[in-house]
């Protein structure tokens, strides 16, 4: 994957796992869409996809990129964030676990 530097800052990517169950995904992608419908207009947002693993049903790993980790943490307290994220985690089997990287 590419890592761009924007104005001397390089960018983030981060990495988002959960495990869903197959019954309730239906639901959960419609609120993974709703989430990033509302970081497209956040500040340092560049893009981002849902991926779902191939030989584990139910598992999702979604890669957010955004151009500080600034601006990924003010996302992740913001409060739409958080109020999607707990409808989220009622839905999931395990907690929802974030892993940020960055070129060397």
């Amino acid at each position: 994957m590419l890592t761009i530097i924007w104005g001397g800052i390089m960018t983030i990517k981060v990495l988002i796992k959960r495990k869903v169950q197959e019954s309730k995904s239906k639901e959960l992608n419609l609120l993974f869409v709703k989430l990033r419908g509302l970081a497209m207009a956040q500040k340092g947002y560049i893009g981002g996809e849902t991926l779902k693993r191939v030989d584990t049903p139910g598992e999702y790993l979604i890669v957010s990129r955004w151009q500080s980790i600034d601006d990924w943490t003010r996302w992740l307290v913001s409060r739409e964030r958080t109020d999607i994220q707990g409808k989220i985690d009622a839905l999931t089997d395990a907690e929802t676990k974030f892993e940020i990287y960055t070129n060397g």
